[in-house]
Parts: structure tokens; C-alpha cells; sequence
């Protein structure tokens, strides 16, 4: 009788369980079977759903249920706490698995080359979702003195970000939000939050449904200068093309024409601005300086050579998240990706044998969660064409066991699933007994514990 097909999967993110759940279902699942090890640096699974989405999206959290199923099926095992490279490398999961699938996503900040960058009081957004997330690899604390903030970027990290930034704690309170959290946004003192796009409203990255969420806060005015309202031909193009868009454009609209209102707090959404510098004094952030910007006929935008330093005291760049560089795989730094064909991982323009990508690792941090599915589909579909003519080395020791041995005998303190049900039962607990549906746990040791790693 043949054996499973052993697969492991590096990330155990939305990417993985994709992944995992196209193994599956494929006909390889029913004959010979599949084997498949997740393997995920946090003691939780879920990656950027727990990470990455702003806890006042119960919504998108619902992705959750959907991930569970997958994660509950028995050919799964979830080893969590368990850092690649440094807890099992390239070559150990080679030894143990016919094929490797890394799918450990995206979780730094992009890089802005503008003069200032660097100041007091200029942040990554990545960083700030991190915190607010509850990551136990950020500090507990966040620095939140600037009165008049200023957010780079157009896109849905740049929302949240922003309505973070500008709703109260108490209005976050009912969310999963940790104690340290809710302490550091009480402390919050900013009341003007300015969201900076270098182009206009046709060219916004935002969802619709994520742009008319700004406006739903009773602590936030949304205002929209009508003077940003501006398309040309190629904007127009856009706007009929493409629904969501055109949906965005005119929520922008009905914005700008309407009457400012009394809320406390003032969001404000600019277009036609390119940041060219943040400004500093004694090593902190003072202003932020634009450029004005044109549309130039095709929906792309020209510098007007007309400069305005706003006043504010912080800035956060929400310029696209970028992947870390996986020790023993090749790296495009441009791209942030893994060089690959259709999910084969290429060293040298050819397929490095048993080791595959999905997810933002694969094709950069662009998309919403759902358009992973299409991309781990497409790559186990190579991995087992690649497994059906034979041209997957056979692991030296495919025993299921043997890489719980392995991470036994280096003292590795994984986590299970049993562990994660046990890590989510407490989390709920600790909700319940406020009233709220759950409380996340921080500290990366408490997590292991309430899991009973």
C-alpha cells in the first residue's frame, strides 16, 4: 500500500489553510492520501485574520469559521511556535516531507524614500496594526501625543489605520482589544487625522464597504474638499470599468459636497497630494510636505511644482506591507517575492525540487484575503503534477512521528490544534466575564501556557 503524500506548510495564515484545504480536496486527497503539517512561527494560527485585521472588522474575522474547518480535518497537524529557520530548516522538512510549501506572507513595512522618514514620531503602519493586534513580538506600548496626524496611503491599511487613530477606546472596548491596547488608545490624544493619496479619488484603493465604514463613528467627521473631486479621461475610463471604484468615487463625492458636522474628531481624506519630505525639529516630526499633484490625461498624475507643509506631529506610511527574505530560498528585493513559476520556486530560472510558494510570499501583498484561494490552488496543483511524474525526491523519513521526534529531542515548545482550541476556549473566557466576546492574550509565554504547549 503507498504511503500519504507528506506536505508541509511554512505559515499557517489564510495562504496555508488554503493551501491545505486544495490538498484536500484534490483527487491525490482519496488515493494515496495526504499527510499535511502546518508549521507557524506564532503559537495561534491565522496570521494576518489575527494579526493584520483591525479588531473592529468582526466581518472579515468571520473568514475564521472558514479556516477552522479546514484546520479541524484529522490529515492536519498544526505545530505552531515553531520558527523557520531556527527550529527546523530547509533541509530537515526535505528529510521529512515530499514537498515544502512556504506561505509566510507579509508583515514589514514597505520602504518610503523621502527625506525625514526616519524622524520621532514617523511609523510604519504595519507596526501600529501589530501593536493594536495584540503581537507578542511588539512592544506594549505606543506613543500617541500627536494632536494632528498625518497617513500615507490609499489603500484599506491606510483606513484602518486612520479610524483607529481617530475613534475613542471606549468605542473599541466591545472588541477583542487586550487591556494594553485599550490603556494606550485612552491616552490617544489625537482629534485631526489627514490621509494623504498622491492621486485621485478614481485611483483609491480603498473597498467601498471599508470607505463608508469611516463614516459610521459618532466621534468621526469625514470631510473631502470638493476641490479634490477631479478626473480625466483615463479616470472616467476607470470609474466605468471597474464598479468598485466608481462606488468609492461617488461615496468621495457626496462627501465633499455635504456640510461639515460637529463630531470631535476630524478625518480627512486629501487627493492630488504626493508626500515629498516629513518635516523635523530636534529629530521629531513638525509637518508633513506635499507637492500638489495633476492628472495628466490617463489617470496617472504630474507635480504642479506647488508645495503645503501640514501641520502635524506624527506620521504612519501605509505604503504596502513587504515579505522577509526565507533563509535558502532565492529572493526578488524589489518585489519582496520568491521567484517562481506558477508556484514553483526557481533558483537559477529552474524548479528547485519539492519546494513550492503561495500567498503575498508568491505574489506580493496585493488583493483581499479571498484572492489567495486561486493562487494556493494553482500551486498545489503543480506539486502534485510534479508528484505524479515522480519528480518529488522521497523524503528519508516520511513517519509522521519522526518530525514530532525531531522538535522533541531540540526542545522546540510547539503548540497543537488542541493547544489553539484550548489558547481560543480561555481568550473567550477572559471576553465573557466582561461581556465582550473575547479578550486577546499577548504575551507570547501566556499564550503557550493557555495552551498547555
Amino acid at each position: 500500500m503507498t504511503r500519504p503524500v507528506r506536505v508541509a506548510i511554512v505559515g499557517a495564515g489564510p495562504a496555508g489553510i488554503y493551501a491545505a484545504d486544495a490538498l484536500l480536496k484534490s483527487e491525490a486527497a482519496q488515493e494515496p492520501g495526504v499527510s499535511i503539517d502546518l508549521f507557524e512561527r506564532m503559537p495561534a494560527p491565522f496570521g494576518l485574520i489575527r494579526y493584520g485585521v483591525a479588531p473592529d472588522h468582526p466581518r472579515i474575522k468571520g473568514i475564521v469559521k472558514a479556516l477552522h474547518q479546514v484546520l479541524d480535518k484529522p490529515q492536519l497537524r498544526l505545530f505552531g511556535n515553531v520558527d523557520y529557520p531556527n527550529d527546523i530548516g530547509l533541509d530537515d522538512l526535505r528529510s521529512f516531507y515530499d514537498a515544502v510549501i512556504f506561505s509566510t506572507g507579509a508583515d514589514a513595512d514597505r520602504a518610503l524614500d523621502i527625506p525625514g522618514i526616519e524622524l520621532d514620531g514617523s511609523y510604519g503602519a504595519a507596526d501600529f496594526v501589530a501593536w493594536y493586534d495584540g503581537h507578542p513580538e511588539v512592544p506594549r506600548t505606543w506613543p500617541l501625543e500627536a494632536e494632528k496626524v498625518a497617513v500615507l496611503g490609499v489603500g484599506n491599511v491606510a483606513l484602518d489605520v486612520a479610524r483607529i487613530l481617530a475613534k475613542t477606546a471606549d468605542e473599541l472596548l466591545p472588541t477583542e482589544i487586550p487591556a494594553n491596547v485599550y490603556d494606550g488608545l485612552k491616552a490617544n490624544k489625537a482629534l485631526e487625522v489627514h490621509v494623504f493619496g498622491r492621486r485621485g479619488p478614481a485611483q483609491a484603493k480603498f473597498s467601498p464597504m471599508e470607505l463608508r465604514e469611516l463614516d459610521h463613528s459618532p466621534n468621526i467627521e469625514v470631510i473631502v474638499n470638493p476641490e479634490d473631486i477631479d478626473y480625466d479621461e483615463g479616470s472616467i475610463a476607470t470609474r466605468r470599468e471597474n464598479k468598485q471604484a466608481n462606488m468609492v468615487a461617488s461615496t468621495l463625492e457626496n462627501w465633499a459636497i455635504r456640510d461639515v458636522g460637529d463630531r470631535p474628531h476630524k478625518l480627512f481624506l486629501h487627493f492630488f497630494e504626493s508626500p515629498v519630505e516629513v518635516v523635523g525639529d530636534d529629530g521629531r516630526v513638525v509637518a508633513l510636505r506635499t507637492e500638489r499633484t495633476e492628472l495628466d490625461g490617463t489617470g496617472n498624475v504630474k507635480g504642479t511644482g506647488r508645495f503645503t507643509d501640514w501641520d502635524v506631529q506624527s506620521v504612519y506610511r501605509a505604503v504596502g506591507y513587504y515579505s522577509e527574505e526565507l533563509p535558502k530560498l532565492p529572493f526578488d528585493v524589489a518585489s519582496g517575492t520568491v521567484p517562481h513559476a506558477a508556484g514553483r520556486v526557481l533558483t537559477g530560472g529552474e524548479p528547485m525540487a519539492s519546494v513550492y510558494v503561495t500567498g503575498w510570499i508568491k505574489r506580493g501583498p496585493i488583493g483581499l484575503i479571498g484572492h489567495t484561494k486561486g493562487d494556493a490552488n494553482e500551486t498545489v496543483a503543480c506539486l502534485l503534477e510534479d508528484h505524479g511524474a515522480g519528480r518529488l525526491p522521497a523524503p528519508a523519513q516520511p513517519e509522521p512521528d519522526a518530525v514530532v521526534d525531531y522538535l522533541e529531542q531540540r526542545g522546540v515548545r510547539y503548540t497543537t490544534k488542541e493547544g489553539w482550541h484550548r489558547l481560543d476556549a480561555h481568550e473567550q473566557a477572559l471576553g465573557a466575564a466582561q461581556g465582550r466576546e473575547r479578550i486577546k492574550v499577548v504575551e507570547r509565554t501566556a499564550m503557550l501556557d493557555a495552551s498547555g504547549a
